[in-house]
């Protein structure tokens, strides 16, 4: 199956190929790809899928309903995931009145219009909460990962004042990514680290009392951390954290095909065996 990231291109191509578009209107279409303006407020980059492998999501706070469901609305004309990050229960029942599609989750605070084409991609993602106050950020991981076409569990308030809750579902550990989202000290990233056998993603919450300082002390705590290899995002990034999960998938599905074309020294071989002598 081939990867979104080529779906737009290979649809106009083909398209011409078929005699459904003349090359002046596909040339017309080809200026939208790079970027499309909407109103006199954004312009949309309907290329990121070709170079990233995800399509732009709209950052929601500062921008009004209006703005957000046009920005959704030009997303989704061209098959792309329509994603918008922290949006706000009233929020969304404003751009639901524009775009009757429009889903929405009030706990990850996300609202989306579904790809036309989800592919489906290997490999699992666990996400894991400290504690039920973290399950914002970590369900807006969750949920993001899940729509680009990724499968995840997820084990909610398993922090380290109660160990025996993670290591009592230590089958959630078995993931080939981790994404660890905790408030307070932030210490469960470290401890899962000193577990795990794949990448761990931290994501401090600004969850806590005075001194955590709104998830700077979590933060320091997933930064300084002992087990090594940690990767540390930032307070309350449950979004970035889905998307470097998806990445890291992604590059290993790529090595993957690379592998099996190859022998193990990366060099073409006959069955991918090495020659003696």
């Amino acid at each position: 199956m081939n990867p979104p990231s080529t779906t737009a291109l290979q649809d106009l191509f083909r398209a011409v190929a078929q005699g459904k578009l003349t090359p002046e209107q596909a040339l017309q279409a080809y200026r939208f790809l790079p970027f499309e303006p909407v109103g006199d407020f954004a312009h949309v980059d309907h290329h990121r899928p070709l170079r990233t492998g995800f399509p732009e999501a709209v950052w929601g706070p500062g921008k009004t309903p209006d703005q957000i469901a046009q920005i959704l609305e030009q997303l989704h004309q061209r098959g792309s995931l329509a994603l918008a990050t922290r949006i706000e229960a009233q929020v969304y029942a404003e751009i639901r009145s524009r775009l009757p599609q429009a889903q929405y989750s009030e706990l990850a605070r996300l609202c989306w219009i579904p790809s036309r084409q989800v592919v489906s991609h290997p490999g699992q993602v666990s996400v894991i909460s400290a504690g039920t106050a973290d399950l914002p950020v970590a369900e807006e991981a969750a949920l993001t990962l899940e729509l680009s076409g990724f499968q995840v569990k997820r084990l909610w308030d398993v922090g380290v004042a109660g160990i025996h809750r993670l290591l009592h579902n230590w089958a959630a550990l078995q993931a080939d990514v981790l994404i660890v989202v905790a408030g307070m000290e932030g210490a469960l990233a470290s401890v899962v680290a000193g577990l795990a056998d794949c990448p761990v993603i931290a994501v401090p919450t600004s969850i806590g009392y005075g001194a955590s300082f709104q998830g700077l002390a979590a933060l320091l705590t997933m930064l300084n951390s002992c087990a090594a290899g940690v990767g540390v995002l930032n307070i309350d990034n449950g979004f970035g954290a889905a998307i470097l999960a998806g990445q890291i998938l992604r590059c290993g599905q790529r090595l993957a095909a690379r592998l099996s074309s190859s022998g193990p020294t990366g060099d073409p071989t006959e069955d991918g065996q090495i020659s003696e002598g």
